[in-house]
C-alpha cells in the first residue's frame, strides 16, 4: 500500500542562519541523495517535502518586522523582498533534487495563500495532489502571504504543512533539523540536556515552561511552537500516525526513517492515549 509522507528540512539545516544567505551547500546535496536513496529503495512511497528559509527568508522578514504586518510603503518592499529571498532558497533546493534524480515540482505558497491575522485561512492544495498523483515531489517552503488583518505576514512550513495535512492524509511527518529531536535543555549549550524520546499532548504544559526557541534569527517560533503545532496536527489528521524529530546532520539517517516508520530515531509525538505495553 502506498505511504505518504510530509518531509520538513528545516532552515537551520540548510543554511547558516547567523550569515545572510549561508547555504550549506554539501548538507543539502546529500539530503537530496538521500531523497532520492529512500524514493528507489521504497518505490510505494510518496513525498510531499517542504523546506525552512533559514538565513534567506528569515533575515529580511526580520529587518522588516514582515510577520507582524504590511501597511507602509517600505514594508510592502520588504515583503517583496523576502518573498524573493525566500524563493531563491528554493531554487537551490529544487536544484539539489533534481540534480539527485528527484522528480521535483516547484509550488510557490504566496501565490494562493490567504491569512487572517497570521492564521493561514486558504491554500490551494490541487497542484500538489496533482504532483503526487503523477509521481512527482511536490515542493513548498516559508513565504509571504496576503493578510486580511494585518495585510502581509509569514507563513511557517509548519503551517504549510498543516494545512495540507488534513487535506491529503498523510501517514507520517518527520521533522530534519540540526539536532537530534526535543530535548529538556539546548543541547548545544547544556551538556546536561537529555533527549524526550516520545511526547504525547498531555506532556505539552511541562514541556512548554523547559523548551526554548530556535538558535539564530527565526521569525516563525522555535521548538516550543514547532511541538505545538504538530500535536495539534495529529489530532486533526486521522491517518497521521506520528511526527518524529530527527537530525539532518547525521548521515543516512534521514534516508533510514523515510524507508522505515518503525525505526527508533529522535524524537516521535504520538497521538493521546495509552502507551502501548
Amino acid at each position: 500500500m502506498d505511504e505518504l509522507i510530509f518531509v520538513k528540512l528545516g532552515g537551520s539545516l540548510l543554511t547558516d542562519k547567523t550569515r545572510p544567505e549561508g547555504l550549506r551547500a554539501e548538507v543539502l546535496a546529500r539530503l537530496a541523495a538521500e531523497v532520492a536513496s529512500a524514493l528507489r529503495q521504497r518505490p510505494d512511497l510518496r513525498l510531499v517535502l517542504g523546506h525552512g528559509s533559514g538565513s534567506f527568508g528569515h533575515m529580511v522578514a526580520s529587518r522588516y518586522r514582515t510577520r507582524d504586518g504590511v501597511r507602509t510603503r517600505e514594508e510592502w518592499r520588504g515583503y517583496a523582498e523576502t518573498a524573493h529571498s525566500a524563493a531563491a532558497l528554493n531554487y537551490l533546493v529544487i536544484e539539489a533534487l533534481w540534480e539527485a534524480g528527484v522528480p521535483a515540482l516547484r509550488v510557490q505558497p504566496s501565490a494562493s495563500a490567504h491569512c487572517r491575522d497570521g492564521a493561514l485561512l486558504a491554500l490551494d492544495e490541487r497542484p500538489i495532489a496533482a504532483g503526487l498523483a503523477h509521481g512527482l515531489v511536490p515542493v513548498v517552503h516559508g513565504d509571504v502571504a496576503l493578510d486580511d488583518v494585518r495585510g502581509g505576514t509569514i507563513i511557517s512550513t509548519e503551517q504549510i504543512l498543516a494545512w495540507l495535512a488534513p487535506r491529503l492524509n498523510p501517514q507520517r511527518v518527520v521533522l530534519v533539523g540540526e539536532v537530534s529531536g526535543v530535548f529538556t535543555a539546548d543541547p548545544t549549550r547544556d551538556p546536561a540536556a537529555r533527549l524526550i524520546p516520545e511526547i504525547r499532548p498531555e506532556m505539552l504544559p511541562e514541556l512548554t515552561r523547559i523548551l526554548g526557541g530556535s538558535r539564530g534569527v527565526d521569525v516563525t517560533g522555535g521548538m516550543v511552537t514547532k511541538v505545538q503545532e504538530m500535536l495539534a496536527l495529529l489530532e486533526t489528521t486521522p491517518a497521521l500516525r506520528q511526527v518524529q524529530i530527527i537530525s539532518g546532520l547525521v548521515p543516512g539517517l534521514m534516508q533510514a526513517v523515510m524507508v522505515d516508520p518503525a525505526l527508533e530515531a529522535g524524537t516521535r509525538l504520538l497521538p493521546a492515549g495509552p502507551r502501548p505495553q
